[in-house]
């Protein structure tokens, strides 16, 4: 690994390896999670602490394993527009991606197991679930990421269920809140791994994908995109209606410039290079609305 270091540029390399700007897509959910779960319990900080790092690490590791399995079958190349390239264009060896994102694995197994130790080892279930859908994503014979089921998987895995584990591992039960909160972070990060398909939909059907956006086409995988966004607004919006959640988490509203930019961008333009915004602004999405939500919920908690 040291090799490697010295030939690329440093942690910057390692740094990017990992996808920064990825990883917000796990912070968001512990910390949305957790903010539900003030007005049930009071906050185990450390174990917030080990699930939010244990969350990095999984999502750090599942976009090594991307990179060295697109590499592997020949999707990435030095000409490839994306977030990756460690592999093509710096010249990290494979093989050392591979292992670091196993090792990743293990150090979230660790937390892990201390989280079952302090409340339940059924979630020791779920973590191994988690790790397993985040390897076969894009590891493995049948990849998740080249079926349609893909936007599914990682809204399910990487949105709700982590917001209910937080939740969970503070309170110790799981309420019909939470699971509607959840939904809008489930949504979202659906949408992530819709605009990234829909980006890469020529070369994903070169390639002999089967994603979603291939199968229903590009302007049809906009709509869906758009119906994404609109229903995690418009859920909110209900909840608020309803009384089940204070106005406060109307504070999510402030972030609809961010979808509607990206919705334009994708009508407007086709390649690659140029709707890499709109890849950005749907991830921002993700990101600034959960971190509203929660603010919004614990400036209710604490009105």
């Amino acid at each position: 690994m040291s090799h490697d270091l010295k030939a690329d540029t440093g942690w910057r390399v390692w740094w990017q390896l990992t996808r920064p700007h990825t990883l917000t897509a796990s912070f968001v959910p512990v910390f949305l999670g957790t903010m539900i779960a003030l007005s049930y319990s009071s906050i185990n900080w450390i174990l917030f602490l080990a699930m939010l790092v244990a969350s990095l690490l999984i999502q750090a590791a599942t976009n090594m394993f991307n990179e060295y399995y697109d590499f592997a079958r020949g999707l990435d190349n030095e000409k490839s527009v994306g977030i990756g390239g460690a592999i093509v264009r710096n010249g990290v060896a494979p093989k050392t991606v591979l292992q670091l994102a196993f090792l990743l694995y293990g150090i979230a197994a660790l937390l892990g197991i201390y989280i079952c130790l302090e409340t339940t080892w059924l979630l020791a279930v779920v973590g191994v679930v988690s790790m397993a859908i985040g390897y076969f994503y894009t590891g493995g014979p049948f990849p998740i990421a080249y079926t349609p089921f893909g936007e599914l998987f990682s809204g399910v895995f990487m949105g709700m269920l982590i917001v209910l584990i937080a939740f969970y591992i503070q309170t110790e039960e799981i309420t019909l809140l939470a699971v509607l909160l959840s939904i809008p972070s489930m949504l979202l990060v659906a949408a992530i791994m819709l605009s990234n398909n829909i980006r890469d939909i020529v070369g994903d059907k070169e390639s002999g994908r089967r994603t979603m956006a291939i199968l229903i086409g590009r302007n049809h995988a906009i709509t869906v995109l758009l119906l994404l966004f609109i229903v995690s607004y418009v859920w909110i919006i209900v909840m608020v209606a309803l009384g089940m959640i204070t106005p406060w988490s109307l504070l999510v509203l402030l972030s609809i410039k961010k979808p509607i930019h990206a919705i334009k961008t994708f009508r407007t333009y086709e390649h690659p290079l140029e709707v890499m915004p709109a890849m950005k602004d749907t991830a921002l999405t993700n990101t600034i609305f959960g971190f509203l939500l929660g603010i919004g919920i614990l400036i209710g908690y604490l009105m």
